[in-house]
């Protein structure tokens, strides 16, 4: 049986701008219900924070130490500044985060693991990956302007 999924992604979409849908939001969202597409959210429970279901926290690896080795701190005090607008340090031509495309932007490539990628899909140690859910509020916080919110 084929099922038509536009209402769905409209729906989300719908949801994820709007302060009315926020038992939608948390529903998308699942092992993470408190995500929002703002950087201090994304921030607090992606990258700071292993989740219910066992996706461990970004810092994990990209911190001040693990940076040295792996090219990304995101630690809160530097997250954003290594992000937004910076060019990846090893896919040449890419862009961390673009402001507005995230269907451009290499952290969305890493996190999906989409094909030509350097390296593999993050989290390193996944699965768990981050949900539909999560990637949809971090695109459109992306979508949005990627901004220090």
């Amino acid at each position: 049986m084929h099922v038509n999924r536009l209402p769905f992604v409209i729906l989300a979409m719908a949801c994820l701008g709007s302060a009315g849908c926020d038992e939608a939001l948390s529903d998308l969202t699942g092992p993470t219900r408190n995500l929002q597409p703002t950087f201090s959210s994304i921030q607090r429970e992606i990258f700071d924070t292993t989740d219910s279901a066992g996706r461990r926290a970004c810092t994990q690896c990209h911190n001040a130490i693990g940076s040295r080795f792996n090219g990304m701190d995101l630690t809160a005090s530097v997250s954003y500044a290594n992000l937004v607008g910076v060019a990846s340090r090893v896919k040449p031509g890419a862009v961390r985060v673009i402001p507005g495309d995230p269907e451009n932007s290499y952290l969305v490539h890493k996190l999906e693991g989409r094909a030509g990628i350097a390296g593999l899909r993050m989290p390193l140690v996944g699965p768990p990956y981050l949900t539909s859910g999560q990637m949809l509020v971090i695109k459109r916080w992306i979508e949005l302007g990627a901004l220090n919110n």
